[in-house]
């Protein structure tokens, strides 16, 4: 695998070399990710490129572009040491060899994701890593790429997800089933209030908001692995629909990686907008829903994937028509420990999720 890798950015520098020699302005081209037209869905594996798509060109003879080519040829170089050498590094440390070229570290993530889908190798097979800030606890074991033992059941705060994921071996669990957090904060609480021992053994994973890939990954590889039921609990609002559908089915920016990363098996637990009335939160505790909101709401209202859940779509738009959002935490004005003692051993009990 490594020399097919080395051999490919090979192939992408004599291309330009070649076009330099003859006088032609070389160009470097990958698939545009940037509109739903240019993505497929599928149930059993989430979103994909399509066929066909439209391609972005970054062209050496564009003053727009050729800044970016510089730097696409700068991290394949990097990229290439890495593969030659077998060593890996975080998308961070690549930023700070020098700052001040790559401008940003939205920049450098840019390129890093760019190059991977040109060449259509994960970016991790590129050894580079991204910084994990998930967190993970419950029944969980394994060995990490430097043989560490990680025991997840014994941390009071959560263990980080590591950089290295795709290193992780040895993985040993007996839960009976994943439970996804959107918010540190509902994490923490989590396992203060013992959840792990109060329900079934059970498995709990925080991206601590938007996921990052490394958190999307541990979860893929859990389920390829065990097959464990996995459940989303997020904010009853557009953001926290957005996160689900990112472990779900995959995001549109990283939609050539998706099968390394999506989840189309995971289920929605809570909080859901129906919800909000079927348990009487009161409403002081809701909060209306912003412009931008509306307009989230109305936007993964038209995604592909939506059609074919028309239970997610009913409850997109009972949220939308009731103006209305509750974030995990509305539950506490119920009663302070009614998500961990009654929401979700009941809703997990009676199989209450879409």
């Amino acid at each position: 695998m490594r020399e097919e890798i080395l051999h490919q950015i090979e192939e992408v520098i004599l291309h330009v070399v070649k076009d330099t020699s003859l006088g032609t302005s070389p160009l470097l081209t990958y698939p545009c990710t940037s509109d739903w037209s240019d993505i497929s869905f599928d149930c059993n594996s989430g979103l994909a490129l399509r066929r066909n798509q439209r391609m972005t060109s970054v062209r050496f003879e564009s003053l727009q572009s050729v800044k970016k080519f510089g730097l696409m040829l700068k991290v394949l170089s990097i990229m290439y040491r890495l593969v030659k050498t077998n060593h890996f590094c975080t998308k961070r440390d690549i930023y700070y060899q020098d700052p001040s070229l790559f401008g940003s570290q939205h920049m450098l993530d840019g390129i890093v994701d760019n190059i991977s889908c040109m060449l259509e190798i994960p970016r991790w097979q590129l050894h580079v890593l991204a910084t994990s800030k998930g967190c993970i606890a419950g029944d969980l074991m394994f060995q990490d790429v430097d043989n560490n033992f990680i025991d997840c059941s014994q941390t009071q705060m959560g263990i980080q997800v590591p950089n290295h994921v795709k290193g992780l071996h040895n993985i040993v669990t007996n839960a009976s089933f994943i439970l996804v957090v959107e918010k540190d904060a509902t994490f923490q609480k989590l396992l203060q209030n013992k959840v792990c021992e109060k329900l079934n053994p059970c498995i709990i994973i925080t991206g601590k908001g938007f996921p990052d890939m490394n958190t999307r990954m541990l979860l893929k590889i859990l389920w390829d692995n065990f097959s464990i039921p996995i459940l989303v609990l997020v904010d009853a609002d557009p953001h926290g629909i957005e996160i689900m559908t990112v472990y779900k089915f995959g995001s549109k920016a990283l939609s050539f990686e998706s099968e390394h990363l999506a989840v189309p098996c995971i289920k929605w637990l809570g909080i859901l907008p129906s919800d909000i009335s079927r348990l009487g939160v009161p409403e002081k505790s809701l909060i209306a829903l912003s412009k931008a909101d509306k307009v989230k709401g109305e936007e993964i209202l038209s995604r592909p994937y939506i059609s074919q859940y028309p239970q997610w779509k009913t409850e997109i738009e009972q949220m939308l028509e009731s103006g209305k959002k509750a974030e995990i935490q509305a539950l506490d004005s119920i009663s302070d420990n009614f998500l961990t003692d009654v929401y979700l051993p009941s809703k997990i009990r009676c199989s209450g999720w879409l």
